[in-house]
């Protein structure tokens, strides 16, 4: 079974084949005519066919090149293949009309030509336009189903083509009723068909040279990157688009946008919006997208998530962070984690360089005070754990001799969250006894406890009435 990219692959080059068929056709065509009735504008018409021919060969080589992958020559693979295809077409057509001006011209002012038309040579040119309108449709539709632009260039010279065709025919024609009703300046129809054709390949081969030069040189659609950043700009969690590029190569764009996101998002939050922007562009064009993204300060952001980016910034970890006002000033407190070993003058230096930049930019603040607490970096045995539970529990038990409102203590669990000690038990209490007071009794067993055990962070204790447990 094939994928969809082979049978993209296939189709293009079965067309641009068939291209191919059909231009030798046509030349062989007119060629003959040309050389039957002496004809210009025929003439023109079968130079246009050549060009055709070979452009329409180097279509094929170019797509067969196109549709290569990247490789780590041509990371971004070979779809400018295509745009120089086009553009080496136009260059072609153009060179051909000047040829066909300059043959007319002398023509019509200089040297009278003898053209013999015939309704042979009429219906062939017939035949020739109905060539012309099947292989146009046909490449048109392909080119647009993959967006090729070198299969496009090909349909552009079949309906280029058709219509040159056409007016060729209607100069064959008004020679051979000139010849037969005697309106003798009916023979300059030739000529003046040849420049009307010269001038629809220039006018459309400059459109279409235009594109594919805009193409190689990387130029962006008109209103292309404003549509981008205005759709990027409206992702959850976008904060500005700094910047948007894109190239194409071939069928294939390249986008680059640069936005802004919250500086204190986290890792996943950030790529979550990295893949909402991805998308985003998808929806306006096919296109491989890389998202760059810079960390801002979002508007009205809170003062602890400004005193965090700042944390941050240093690589230093800070946890506990609070504020309050005191006579109308703003006194920030935080606790900062550093390594165990450290000495206290580098852990000093870091704490007051943390302290100077949030006062010099922070409005309002004006004291900041560090707690300088170690990292935990060991982890404790299971067997350790164990034996501190033992102790725990064997305390909070004689304590019952201080605390009336106290029966019993068990579950006492230890365990080891974020590098710190966290203690959780359950103690039975007196049925009768008040939630106020419960709630002072266990409070004064946590910090006799924290007393005892200096290493426990936090102990949480849940309380039961007697027979409840």
């Amino acid at each position: 079974m094939t994928t969809v990219a082979e049978d993209a692959v296939r189709e293009k080059r079965l067309a641009a084949l068939a291209s191919v068929g059909s231009a030798l056709l046509l030349l062989s065509l007119k060629a003959f005519l040309a050389v039957v009735t002496g004809s210009l504008g025929i003439l023109s018409e079968a130079l246009h066919s050549g060009l055709d021919l070979i452009t329409t060969i180097i279509t094929y080589l170019s797509v067969r090149v196109a549709d290569k992958p990247a490789d780590a020559d041509h990371t971004y693979g070979h779809g400018k293949v295509e745009n120089f295809s086009a553009f080496l077409q136009t260059g072609l057509l153009i060179l051909a009309s000047l040829y066909i001006i300059y043959e007319a011209f002398h023509r019509l002012l200089f040297a009278g030509v003898h053209i013999e038309p015939s309704l042979v040579a009429i219906g062939v040119l017939g035949l020739t336009v109905v060539v012309d309108v099947v292989r146009s449709r046909a490449l048109r539709r392909v080119a647009e189903k993959y967006q090729s632009e070198a299969l496009e260039a090909d349909a552009l010279h079949f309906s280029t083509d058709l219509w040159s065709t056409l007016v060729v025919l209607v100069g064959i024609a008004a020679v051979w009723v000139g010849e037969r009703t005697g309106l003798v300046w009916l023979r300059y129809a030739d000529p003046i068909a040849a420049l009307v054709v010269a001038g629809v390949i220039i006018w459309i081969g400059s459109r279409l040279g235009k594109r594919t030069l805009e193409a190689l040189l990387d130029a962006a659609p008109l209103g292309l990157p404003q549509r981008i950043a205005a759709a990027v700009h409206g992702v959850q969690g976008v904060l500005d688009v700094s910047r948007v590029r894109l190239r194409r190569a071939g069928s294939r764009y390249f986008v680059d946008v640069t936005i802004r996101v919250p500086r204190t998002n986290s890792f996943e939050q950030v790529h979550a919006t990295s893949e909402a922007v991805e998308e985003q562009v998808r929806q306006i064009l096919p296109a491989d997208v890389m998202v760059h993204m810079e960390p801002q300060a979002p508007v009205g952001e809170h003062l602890f998530d400004h005193i965090r980016a700042l944390a941050q910034r240093r690589g230093l970890d800070i946890h506990e962070l609070s504020a309050h006002q005191t006579d109308g000033h703003v006194v920030v407190e935080l606790h900062l984690e550093v390594d165990e070993q450290l000495p206290l003058v580098e852990a000093h230096r870091r704490a007051t360089e943390l302290e100077e930049e949030i006062l010099r930019g922070t409005a309002g603040v004006s004291e900041v005070v560090i707690h300088i607490e170690p990292r935990g970096t060991a982890i404790p045995a299971a067997a350790e754990l164990r034996e501190l539970a033992a102790k725990i529990q064997h305390h909070i038990n004689s304590l019952r001799s201080e605390y009336d409102e106290l029966v019993d203590c068990h579950e006492v669990r230890v365990r080891q969250v974020e590098h710190r000690i966290v203690v959780t038990c359950h103690c039975v209490m007196q049925p009768e006894l008040p939630v106020g007071q419960m709630h002072d009794v266990t409070a004064a067993i946590e910090d006799r406890v924290k007393e005892k055990f200096p290493q426990v962070f936090r102990l949480t204790i849940h309380p039961e009435p007697v027979g409840e447990g």
